[in-house]
Order: structure tokens, then sequence, then C-alpha cells
């Protein structure tokens, strides 16, 4: 697998995921969108996880950075 997810935006990712399973677990506990949310939060988590985004791999976008040689 090609790690294409850079430092900074595997945390702001983490973070996004986190703003999510908090909002779909404390503030929409209980209801279709706070599980949609809780749900959905988990594709960033995994994304910054494993630093590999096959959105932009189709885009052929990479935000790491590159190897000292």
């Amino acid at each position: 697998m090609f790690n294409n997810v850079g430092m900074l935006d595997r945390v702001l990712r983490l973070a996004f995921a986190g703003a999510l399973l908090y909002l779909g677990l404390v503030v929409y506990g209980g209801t279709a969108l706070g599980t949609g949310l809780a749900v959905v939060s988990a594709v960033p988590a995994l994304t910054a996880v494993f630093g590999s985004c096959m959105l932009y791999g189709l885009l052929g976008i990479n935000t790491r950075a590159p190897e000292n040689q």
C-alpha cells in the first residue's frame, strides 16, 4: 500500500474523526444522525492511521514529505 498522507494531514484527519465521533455519540446520541456520524468518522480515522487515502491516489495528491536521501 502506498502512503500518500503526510503527518499534518494525519493529525487533522484524526481531529476531524474525533469531532465527528463526539457529535455522533454525545450531541446526537441515540439518533440515526448520531449513528451515521459515528460510522462516517471511521473513514478519516482509518486513513490517518494507515497513512493512505484512496481519493488522494485517484487524484494524484501526495501530502507526504519526500524521503531523505
